[in-house]
């Protein structure tokens, strides 16, 4: 059975969802984030310049909350995104902005093309996450995400179906002198699972992500390594692992000091100062 819409044809089986139809990749898209930069400019009067050269996207608010609270921090005025603010502080010895409460993969998506729109040369997801392989250290602790299972619906925009998407093997490079810990917290390097729908981590869904190898469960990072696949940008995910799903009775989601943004500042130190004299981000 079929019906006729809008001069497209869909049919009523699940195999012709939209989201599994043929996204066209090679097409460029009619609506540009540069376009909405430069309309959200003028409407909101907002003056001319770029952002700062990296933009940190804060999805829990926590390191903003730190920041704002222990560092100097101004909003950036630039930032021309109608659903969200920016703050500028200093990591690494470079001018970042922080964006908080950028959570799911098509928010985040939506904020890094605005992001590279206006001026951004390097962007980092630091989202917090729920453990899935069972190491022998338990929560709080970080994953440098090298790939990210895509159980989500953004990145099928920008890339083919395929399981991963995987961040750039030169970017990871620069890291290669990361420190193991920070602020206490050890610094780990694998996969994770995206997901679009937390609240749908079934039993057998977790024990298929811990036999693909998976360190970590969070909801950005597929959506992000996919844009940046397809539009040739420098993104990095890390993942705050601070919970077991709430499995167990002992209380669960601490991320440590001041919310997790002592050991959350301390990484992103280290991220920017080992990145700041890469190809991505030649500053300073």
């Amino acid at each position: 059975m079929a019906w006729q819409g809008v001069g497209v044809r869909f049919f009523d089986d699940a195999v012709s969802a939209p989201l599994l139809r043929v996204k066209s990749h090679g097409q460029a898209s009619l609506f540009e984030p540069e376009k909405l930069v430069r309309e959200a400019r003028r409407q909101l009067g907002l003056p001319p310049g770029d952002v700062p050269a990296v933009v940190v996207l804060d999805p829990d608010g926590d390191l903003f909350r730190h920041v704002r609270a222990s560092r100097c921090v101004e909003q950036v005025t630039q930032w021309c995104c109608y659903h969200s603010s920016m703050w500028g502080t200093a990591l690494g010895g470079v001018m970042a902005g922080v964006v908080p409460f950028v959570v799911g993969g098509p928010f985040a998506v939506l904020v890094a093309e605005q992001a590279f729109a206006s001026g951004c040369r390097l962007l980092i997801d630091l989202t917090s996450a729920g453990r899935v392989a069972q190491l022998e250290q338990v929560p709080p602790y970080f994953v440098v995400v090298e790939k990210a299972w895509r159980d989500e619906g953004t990145s099928l925009h920008y890339l083919p179906p395929s399981p991963w998407a995987d961040a750039e093997p030169a970017l990871l490079a620069g890291l290669n002198e990361l420190a193991a810990t920070a602020g206490g917290q050890p610094v780990l390097r694998g996969a994770s699972w995206t997901t679009d729908a937390p609240y749908r981590e079934t039993r057998d869904s977790l024990a298929a992500a811990q036999h693909a190898g998976i360190l970590a469960v969070e909801m950005e990072a597929a959506s992000l390594y996919a844009f940046a696949t397809a539009r040739r940008r420098p993104v990095l995910c890390l993942a705050h692992v601070t919970n077991d799903l709430a499995a167990a009775d002992a209380a669960d989601f601490e991320k440590g000091d001041h919310s997790g943004g002592v050991a959350a500042l301390q990484l992103l130190d280290n991220v920017v100062s080992a990145l700041a004299a890469s190809e991505y981000l030649s500053v300073g």
